[in-house]
């Protein structure tokens, strides 16, 4: 009789090891199963197959540990059971009716189909929800630590569970070592919570799940996790966004990013963080100056991590030499420090600033300083602010282009439809309530006539902010939460300068005129005026739209 024991197991308990002895020792018939009968098998268990949930997951919240590190515990831990123990890999497929059925076919093809479980012979032990899946194929359920029966009580600790536990006492801990810290003014904090320090939480993990977290300092890993504001439990910036339009978006102007960037790449060692799927690297490393280079892709998300290492499995880059690794690079350093010739980033600044904050920001420049050898350089592309942005202007928006006639978001399909059924001024109104309002911002709008044209007096980086994100409607709510002017090009400098950057005089600032020509023009128009309240046409004087990106040559 197989027992299944399906679960994401990245903590094994003493819990499990003792219930699990128990039901070789003993055997199945006496046992309780999810009823609270007793489950009445007379065959003895032959063998426990652990299916590995999420098994493609990992370095996350939900998931820290990758699949390898999972099975080197488990098969540690199985060496006590006295049975064959089998380890099988189950890729996420999201919350799925299904699952259950697909986690036996799984298992079913990744042995070659030498197991076949059944409902006649195989027991499952589970103490989740995920319970309900399999009996309604008709498999027997063991509860593990669930309590038998239909109330939701637990006579031990969930593997989960036991780990936030370690969590939140290690956060207490840094909070005490922080303030003792600050009682003696010390200026140096070791963030880090080693294994001594968590010791006497680990009473109820199993020995096996002790060696392995001690020996590779995944504590350590889950406590940076676990810290980590910037990031959500699956790893990405945000849920909002729709990968496969971001995918296109990047892959589009990745020439044009490869092209601007190409004079100022120094060969040697190059990174590139925030890769997306490695269309800027599969650009530079075809170029013959970069032959004996090696490149490192950074990508936080998992969706594109995993593009990024399928196409490079696909054999799309014609240096071999190439390196994806999925990481935060504002936690802390992503490359050994004073070891990169280059780093690029396109279009990442920006988003560090509107998840993480300002704080985050400034480390991710700090970290990038510290990686770069002397004489290496950091190239920045991004979005960027006017330099006069608190500036007032009047801005006329275009309001003819209406097809909604009064509708409101419940009459349409989707939020898309009702955004594109706008016109320019009416969905700056729906911009104005939605920007980065979870965040706070209040966007401060005045209305004002003149000469019977109606004009929005409003500070300039405000209508720069709608006017890049405007057209975005397949992404709306991403974008909402994104904010492009926080700095002006002198702004960047004078930051980059006060941690030990020189900026190459090749950096520039300039004007995106495709947008300027499809997106602005015909749409909005800006003025400035002496007054505060115009009486007449000619008071107002026409702006042209500023600055919208930078290209950023930071050298050490």
């Amino acid at each position: 009789m197989y027992l299944l024991f399906p679960g994401r197991h990245h903590l094994l308990t003493r819990y499990q090891k003792e219930y699990l002895l128990q039901l070789v020792k003993h055997g199945l018939s006496e046992v309780l199963d999810v009823f609270g009968n007793p489950l009445a098998v007379s065959k003895p268990p032959t063998a426990i197959i652990f299916a590995v949930t999420s098994a493609n997951h990992n370095n996350t919240r939900r998931n820290p540990l990758p699949l390898y590190q999972r099975a080197m515990m488990i098969q540690d831990f199985s060496r006590e059971l006295s049975l064959p123990s089998y380890v099988i890999p189950i890729d996420d497929i999201g919350l799925s009716p299904n699952f259950a059925s697909y986690t036996i076919k799984k298992i079913e093809v990744e042995t070659e189909l030498k197991l076949s479980l059944t409902p006649e012979n195989t027991i499952v032990l589970c103490s989740t929800p995920v319970a309900n899946l399999y009996l309604s194929l008709g498999y027997r359920i063991l509860p593990v630590e669930k309590n038998p029966g239909s109330k939701l009580s637990f006579h031990a600790k969930l593997p989960w569970e036991e780990l936030e536990e370690i969590v939140s006492k290690a956060k207490e801990y840094k909070n005490n070592q922080k303030q003792s810290n600050l009682e003696r003014e010390s200026k140096c904090l070791d963030s880090d919570i080693s294994f001594d320090h968590l010791e006497g939480l680990l009473q109820n993990l199993d020995p096996a799940c002790i060696r392995l977290w001690k020996d590779y300092r995944l504590f350590e890993k889950v406590d940076m996790l676990f810290s980590d504001s910037l990031i959500g439990d699956d790893g990405d910036l945000t849920e909002s966004r729709d990968y496969n339009t971001y995918v296109r978006e990047m892959d589009n102007i990745a020439e044009l990013k490869f092209e601007e960037t190409k004079p100022f790449v120094k060969p040697g060692r190059i990174g590139d963080i925030g890769c997306a799927v490695g269309s800027w690297i599969k650009l530079v490393c075809q170029e013959s100056n970069y032959t004996e280079s090696d490149f490192y892709g950074v990508e936080i998300a998992r969706h594109l991590y995993q593009l990024c290492e399928q196409i490079k499995e696909n054999g799309e880059f014609s240096n071999p030499n190439i390196f994806f690794i999925r990481r935060n690079a504002v936690s802390g350093n992503v490359f050994p420090k004073m070891s990169m010739n280059t780093i690029h980033t396109s279009s990442l600044t920006h988003e560090i600033e509107s998840y993480g904050g300002r704080s985050q920001l400034l480390a991710f420049l700090q970290n990038r300083y510290e990686e770069l050898v002397y004489g290496g350089v950091w190239i920045n592309r991004d979005v960027l602010g006017p330099e006069d942005k608190e500036k007032e202007v009047f801005v006329w928006m275009e309001e003819n282009s209406s097809t909604n006639h009064g509708r409101s978001p419940k009459d349409f399909p989707n939020f898309k439809e009702y955004l594109d059924s706008l016109s320019t001024k009416e969905r700056f109104f729906q911009f104005q309530r939605d920007f980065r309002k979870e965040e706070g911002y209040v966007l401060r709008t005045a209305s004002i006539s003149v000469d019977g044209i109606e004009y929005e007096r409003m500070k300039l980086k405000d209508i720069c902010e709608y006017i890049s994100k405007k057209d975005y409607t397949d992404n709306w709510e991403s974008e909402m939460h994104e904010s492009f002017c926080f700095w002006s090009f002198r702004e960047w400098k004078e930051n980059l300068e006060s941690i030990g950057f020189k900026i190459s005089p090749n950096s520039n600032q300039y004007r995106n005129e495709w947008l300027v020509q499809n997106r602005y023009e015909g749409k909005v128009k800006l003025f400035s005026s002496q007054s505060e309240n115009p009486n007449n046409g000619s008071e107002l004087i026409p702006l042209d739209f500023p600055v919208t990106h930078m290209l950023m040559l930071a050298e050490k």
